[in-house]
C-alpha cells in the first residue's frame, strides 16, 4: 500500500470516528417519521372508551342505558427523561388498593417502564364505576358473590387500556415546549363545610343543595384557579392537561354513566383545540362542591360545564410556552404510610364480622385495614417539567393540601391531581377531624396524623 493511500485511510477513519457519535445521537433523537427531536423528549397520547356495558353496577346503582357522552380513559406517556412516565385519568368514581396495583403493573409493562412511574387517577363522577379488586377477593374468600364488586368488566378494560398504551408508543411525537396557564373559574366551586359559631361544622352543603339558606352562605375556602399544562411540538399542541379542585357532580343516580360537568367542559375544549388531546384531573376537592351554585336542576349540568370550560379557555389564552429539554424533566416519589382511623380498626372486632351484609357494606374498609396491617405504603408522585411541578396524590384530599402546596413554592407553577388510590376515602386536615362533619366521620379511613405525613412528603418533592 502506498504512503498516500495509508494517509487517506488514516484521515478517513479519523473523520468517521468524529462523525459516528453525531449520527448515533441523531438516530436516537428522531421520531418515527424521521424528524429530529433535539430535546430528546417524546409524547404519546391514548384515549379509549371507559363506559361499562348495560347491567353493570355503577357507584350506587345498576346501569340502565348510555348517554351521548360516555366515560373516557385518557393519558400520556412521557418518553426521554429516564424510564417512561405514564399519567392516566379515568372517568370513574375511584380505583382502590389492589386495583391500583393491577392498573399500574399493566400500564407499566405496556409503556416499558416500572409501576412506580405510573399514576392512575379518577375524575370521581358518581354515575360511573368503582374498582376494588381487594374487596372482590375478600368477599369471594368468604363465599360471597357480590354484583357490586364484580370486576369482570374492569379486567377486560385493563386489557384494552394496555393495548391502547402500547399502540400509542408507535405514534409518539417529539415535544419541544411546555405551556403553563391558569385562570379563575367563576361560580362553580364552593366549600361544602358550613361552620357554626363554635367553629364546628353545623351543616354540609353537598354538591346538590336544595336549601336556599345554605346556598346563600359564602363560597368559603376554595382554590378558584384551573391550571393547564400543555405539551407542544414546536407551535403545535399535542396534549392539554387541566387541573381543577371540586366534586364533579351536578346530579346523579340516574343509572346512566356520564362524565358530568367536567366532562362537558373537556368536550368543549376538545372541540375548540382539536389537534391536542384534552385530559382532565380533579384537584384537591374533597371538601369542595358546586352546592352554592347548584340546586340539582338538570340544566345546571350544562351551565356548570360552560363555566368550567370558560375558565379553561382563559387559562389556555394565558398560557406561556417555555422550551424544555430532557434534563428539565424528572419524576420523583415519596412513599408514605397512612395510619388507619380508629373506627376502621374496630371493624375487625365487630360481632357482625361473619355476616354477609356487614362484609359487603364494609369490604373496602376491611381491605384498606388489611393493607395497613401489612405496612403497605402509597407513593406520592411529582412530575417536574421546566418551572412546573405536578403533584399526584391519593384519596379525596381537602383543598387545604392544594393551597398549602402552592404556598410552599410560589416561585413555581404548582398543580395537583388527586383521587389516586381510593382505598382510604376522604383525607381531611387534622383540624377538620376536630370540627366534625360528614367528611371527617366514617367517610375517612385515615387518622388525623395523615396531614403532617402528606405535607412532609409534598414539601420534600417540591424542594427536590
Amino acid at each position: 500500500m502506498s504512503h498516500y493511500r495509508k494517509l487517506f485511510l488514516i484521515h478517513f477513519c479519523y473523520i468517521l470516528a468524529c462523525l459516528l457519535p453525531c449520527l448515533v445521537i441523531i438516530a436516537a433523537e428522531s421520531d418515527p417519521t424521521g424528524n429530529v427531536c433535539r430535546t430528546g423528549l417524546k409524547l404519546a397520547v391514548f384515549d379509549i372508551d371507559a363506559t361499562p356495558p348495560v347491567g353493570s353496577y355503577l357507584a350506587y346503582d345498576r346501569m340502565t342505558n348510555t348517554w351521548d357522552l360516555g366515560l373516557r380513559a385518557r393519558g400520556i406517556v412521557l418518553i426521554g427523561a429516564g424510564q417512561p412516565i405514564v399519567l392516566c385519568s379515568i372517568d370513574w368514581i375511584g380505583i382502590a388498593g389492589e386495583s391500583q396495583d393491577a392498573f399500574k403493573h399493566a400500564l407499566a409493562e405496556a409503556a416499558r417502564t416500572i409501576p412506580e412511574r405510573v399514576a392512575i387517577h379518577t375524575v370521581h363522577q358518581h354515575d360511573a364505576p368503582r374498582s376494588d379488586f381487594g374487596a372482590e377477593r375478600l368477599l369471594k374468600e368468604a363465599g360471597i358473590t357480590s354484583s357490586k364488586f364484580d370486576e369482570t368488566f374492569t379486567r377486560e378494560f385493563i386489557v384494552r387500556l394496555t393495548a391502547a398504551v402500547t399502540g400509542s408508543l408507535a405514534a409518539s411525537v417529539p415535544f419541544t415546549h411546555v405551556g403553563l396557564g391558569e385562570a379563575p373559574v367563576y361560580q362553580v366551586a364552593s366549600n361544602r363545610r358550613i361552620p357554626g359559631p363554635d367553629g364546628k361544622v353545623r351543616a354540609t352543603r353537598y354538591t346538590t343543595c336544595k336549601d336556599p339558606a345554605l346556598r346563600a352562605e359564602p363560597e368559603g375556602l376554595i382554590d378558584p384557579m384551573v391550571s393547564l399544562v400543555s405539551f407542544w411540538n414546536g407551535d403545535k399542541p399535542v396534549a392539554v392537561l387541566s387541573y381543577y379542585a371540586t366534586h364533579p357532580q351536578s346530579y346523579y343516580r340516574t343509572g346512566i354513566p356520564n362524565p358530568d360537568f367536567p366532562g362537558i367542559a373537556r368536550f368543549y375544549r376538545q372541540l375548540a383545540v382539536p389537534q391536542a388531546l384534552h385530559i382532565h384531573f380533579n384537584g384537591a376537592g374533597g371538601n369542595i362542591g358546586a352546592g352554592k351554585y347548584n340546586d340539582g336542576s338538570k340544566e345546571n349540568r350544562g351551565i356548570l360545564g360552560e363555566r368550567l370550560a370558560d375558565g379553561m379557555k382563559r387559562a389556555w389564552e394565558a398560557t406561556k410556552r417555555q422550551p424544555v429539554t430532557s434534563s428539565e424533566v424528572s419524576w420523583n416519589i415519596e412513599p408514605v404510610f397512612l395510619p388507619p382511623a380508629k373506627h376502621i380498626e374496630l371493624l375487625e372486632t365487630s360481632p357482625d364480622l361473619k355476616k354477609e351484609t356487614f362484609l359487603e357494606k364494609n369490604a373496602s374498609d376491611l381491605v384498606w385495614l388489611q393493607r395497613c396491617r401489612k405496612g403497605i405504603k402509597l407513593n406520592v408522585g411529582c412530575l417536574a417539567i421546566g418551572s412546573a411541578r405536578i403533584l399526584h396524590m391519593p384519596g379525596e384530599l381537602f383543598v387545604e393540601y392544594q393551597l398549602n402546596a402552592k404556598a410552599c413554592r410560589k416561585d413555581l407553577f404548582v398543580a395537583m391531581a388527586t383521587y389516586g388510590d381510593y382505598g382510604m376515602g376522604y383525607i381531611c386536615t387534622a383540624k377538620a377531624y376536630e370540627e366534625g362533619g360528614y367528611e371527617a366521620g366514617v367517610a375517612s379511613s385515615v387518622s388525623p396524623v395523615t396531614e403532617e405525613i402528606l405535607m412532609t412528603a409534598i414539601r420534600k418533592l417540591l424542594n427536590k
